[in-house]
């Protein structure tokens, strides 16, 4: 048996002003993950730099740090049963033109040119992760 595990998912920038946040949550509810905490916000650079931290260095890390504090954003720790997992094949691959129908970005994302920036969604990959970032975006959890 697995044990019941916490992630962060982020309501990007693109997802946030194209009003999906709600059907964002809805599938996170109907998937049975709980909604843990909830907020909406513009990031600073600095929560960002600590964000993507792994990718400083990359060609893609300004444009992403830029976009991302381009607008509001939608925090929101979930928690169940393989979370992590869950949720990221709930996002669908990174790239919305090649994410499958039926997932987030399957569904909803659109290719702007920006793929690994403007997909809707962040979900952590990883216990590690997800630890990581949640303290950066709820340190009170």
């Amino acid at each position: 048996m697995t044990a019941t595990e916490r992630s962060l998912v982020l309501v990007k920038p693109d997802g946030y002003s194209r009003g999906l946040t709600g059907e964002v949550l809805r599938r996170i509810e109907a998937k049975g993950y709980r909604l843990v905490a909830l907020q909406i916000l513009t990031p600073t650079t600095d929560m960002l730099h600590r964000h993507y931290a792994e990718h400083e260095g990359k060609p893609f890390f300004g444009p992403l740090v830029e976009f991302m504090c381009s607008g509001r954003v939608v925090a929101v720790a979930i928690e169940g049963e393989r979370c992590i997992e869950g949720f990221r094949s709930l996002a669908g691959a990174t790239d919305p033109t090649k994410a499958a129908p039926g997932s987030i970005r399957g569904d909803l994302g659109r290719d702007w040119g920006l793929a690994v920036q403007a997909n809707i969604v962040h979900g952590s990959d990883s216990p590690e992760s997800a630890e990581r970032e949640l303290a950066i975006w709820f340190p009170e959890l």
